[in-house]
């Protein structure tokens, strides 16, 4: 049988931050609708993915867990080996481990932004090489790779992040031409708002990157930070939609390069960075992440010092 016609409930899939979030959304649905579908679940929390890996039991999946931070590339690299050990192989690799490092960009800690890239994109691209061989053996396989509407625009305050997943996807380009010879598939996923732990994650990294917000020249964009989730959740997606996007990835028999999982995605993509001048966009998200107050702000601060 043709690997592109192997039903999904017979295949492997690798799935990382697959403890909560998108990830976890993705590995529940992949059980409830594909019995006998064999999971590999990594995340850095053995107890949040005990829970997902035990629902997906009950559920027909047969499972394992790895616990895996995707900083550290030995760690990458042995769930490669314990994935192939465990099940021979491995059919099917989501990427969705990622989180974004918030704040302006001369205010990050060279080892933060390291740490950045290292979740972002080196762990990444580390598992992807290590199943490369693996899935040529196999006669094929997909590569899903979670980027981010980020992905493609870049935000005031998610600079190292959107540079991240803007690599993430000159990868996932890259990558899609050189596999296909031997019929591995290459997907990115861009999602936009998503009502997972994303904004406690970045808020709280904020905190631990930058001392004394309300002591830097960006203060007034920090109090915009803190709003940003209840501005956007009305936009927000769940995790579970989200995962339905990934899963028509899974299942088209020609995947498609890129999946937005945004509402009016690809209309805000195509008007943003074919249609609208970069002038008007800049001006926009200036003033949506409160860079236009942070001008009034220095402005003010200018005209004092010279009286």
């Amino acid at each position: 049988m043709s690997k592109n016609h192997i039903p999904l409930s017979q295949q492997v899939v690798l799935i990382t931050g697959a403890s909560a979030g998108i990830g976890a959304a993705l590995a529940q649905v992949l059980a409830q609708n594909f019995l006998g579908i064999r999971l590999v679940l990594a995340a850095r929390n053995q107890e949040k993915l005990t829970h997902v890996a035990n629902y997906c039991s009950k559920a027909g999946a047969e499972v394992m867990i790895v616990p895996t931070d995707m900083s550290q590339i030995e760690e990458v690299e042995a769930l490669a080996r314990a994935a192939v050990l465990r099940f021979g192989g491995v059919d099917i690799l989501v990427n969705n481990a990622g989180y974004g490092q918030m704040g302006p960009i001369e205010l990050i800690p060279a080892a933060a932004t390291r740490r950045q890239f290292e979740v972002n994109l080196l762990g990444p691209l580390a598992l992807i090489r290590e199943l490369i061989p693996v899935m040529r053996d196999r006669g094929g396989g997909r590569i899903v790779n979670i980027s981010s509407l980020g992905g493609r625009l870049a935000f005031p305050f998610g600079g190292l992040y959107s540079s991240s997943k803007f690599a993430l996807e000159g990868l996932s380009d890259a990558l899609r031409m050189e596999l296909e010879p031997f019929n591995i598939k290459v997907s990115v996923i861009e999602p936009g708002p998503v009502t997972t732990e994303f904004f406690d994650v970045a808020g709280k990294g904020v905190l631990e990157t930058v001392a004394d917000p309300e002591n830097t020249p960006y203060r007034a964009a920090f109090r915009q930070l803190e709003k940003l989730q209840e501005r956007t959740s009305s936009r927000a997606w769940t995790a579970e939609r989200v995962a339905q996007v990934i899963v028509r990835s899974l299942t088209d028999n020609n995947p498609r390069p890129r999946y937005t999982a945004a509402t009016a995605g690809d209309f805000l993509l195509f008007m943003m960075t074919k249609v609208l001048p970069t002038k008007f966009v800049d001006r926009f998200w200036q003033k949506f992440y409160g860079i236009d107050l942070v001008a009034q702000d220095w402005k003010k601060e200018q005209s004092l010092k010279s009286k």
